[in-house]
């Protein structure tokens, strides 16, 4: 199991909106994350295919995107799912 599956898997199974995450639940899922994710929003960054970012292949796999990071409240919000379950 790559490390992040576990947040492709809590954000395949959210909610189809947006979704709001805190840090902390996130490294409940997949463990402590690296500090540039704590403090810098590129980390955050929606490369097309993942780029060499193996963590946005997480939510980007799962049909999201990041739409906003908030450092200092330590937040992420995906945005909707773009596709369609069952489909």
């Amino acid at each position: 199991m790559a490390k992040y599956d576990p947040l492709f898997e809590f954000l395949c199974r959210a909610q189809p909106g947006s979704v709001e995450i805190g840090f902390d639940t996130i490294e409940q899922l997949i463990g402590a994350l690296p500090a540039s994710a704590t403090n810098q929003r590129s980390w955050w960054a929606n490369q097309a295919g993942g780029g060499p970012n193996v963590q946005a292949r997480a939510w980007l796999n799962a049909g999201r995107e990041v739409e906003a990071v908030d450092l200092q409240r330590r937040v992420v919000r995906f945005g909707a799912a773009t596709w369609l379950r069952g489909s």
